[in-house]
């Protein structure tokens, strides 16, 4: 039996503001949507290679932003220059780290909040 990925569910507060991080900023292409009007909506989005594919889950009129559990780690994107995705990143106001890089490794990732606090790691294509 094999087993292939679907894709990453994420509850979302602002959908216009989910997709201009995830479309606009980050270049995924939206691929389908499903609306259920009154209810929630689903967003399919797609990264350019069509190998990640990410739901945004927005539940009309949500009386809060929701809360990250404490299991869940980061979201993770490649991008080919870190520094210029960084610098961009920054100056369209989204909270960025310092670089980073595993013991013994020169930094090859940052991380990014998009508009639901949820951590998004940027690396490095090798």
């Amino acid at each position: 039996m094999n087993f292939r990925f679907g894709h990453t569910s994420i509850r979302v507060f602002d959908l216009e503001k989910s997709l201009e991080f995830y479309v606009d900023t980050l270049g995924m292409k939206e691929t389908r949507r499903k609306d259920y009007p009154g209810d929630f909506c689903l967003v399919f989005l797609e990264d350019a290679n069509k190998t990640c594919e990410v739901e945004l889950t927005y539940n009309y009129d949500p009386k809060k932003p929701y809360e990250i559990g404490n299991g869940f780690a980061h979201l993770a994107f490649y991008v080919e220059n870190l520094e210029e995705a960084h610098k961009e990143l920054a100056k369209k106001g989204y909270e960025v780290t310092d670089f980073y890089g595993l013991k013994g490794n020169k930094p090859n990732y940052f991380f990014v909040t998009d508009p639901d606090g949820y951590d998004i790691e940027i690396i490095r294509e090798k």
